[in-house]
């Protein structure tokens, strides 16, 4: 912040440009299967183990609402303790299959802030992914979230 409090173009009320935050998960069989029952996701690669081994996956995938779920949730959490938050913006763009048993990082930067004075509050802009312990990227993201004081 500038002297007097006031946002510069790279620091915002509720977050700072090239601020990151991250969450470790691990996706086994039985959190993917229940997920994708969840929603009515039938598809037998995220149920059938023995259908799923004869795939080119080699065994049970976690459906791309899975994944992102656990990325956009890693938003809520973090700028609802910072005010009140409002996505407003979602792209996913899945990059590998993602299967049981495997530990993602999931990251979100910051790479802008800008106050919108008709949602009087700030725009936040994000880049994500979510990555293995070898640091492939199995999920890249961008997203805008809103946050206020109060909604």
């Amino acid at each position: 912040m500038a002297p007097g409090g006031v946002p510069t173009p790279a620091t915002g009320r509720y977050g700072e440009v090239g601020e990151t935050f991250t969450r470790s998960v691990t996706l086994d069989a039985a959190a993917i299967s229940t997920f994708a029952a969840q929603i009515g996701d039938t598809n037998p690669l995220h149920h059938d183990a023995a259908a799923a081994s004869r795939t080119r996956f080699g065994g049970l995938i976690a459906c791309g609402p899975h994944t992102s779920s656990l990325l956009m949730a890693v938003t809520a959490d973090v700028f609802a303790r910072r005010g009140a938050a409002l996505g407003l913006d979602f792209r996913m763009r899945f990059r590998r299959a993602v299967p049981a048993g495997i530990t993602l990082t999931l990251r979100w930067t910051i790479t802008a802030i800008d106050f919108n004075p008709s949602l009087q509050g700030e725009v936040i802009s994000l880049e994500g992914d979510a990555r293995d312990v070898a640091g492939e990227r199995y999920l890249s993201a961008d997203g805008l979230v809103l946050v206020r004081e109060s909604l």
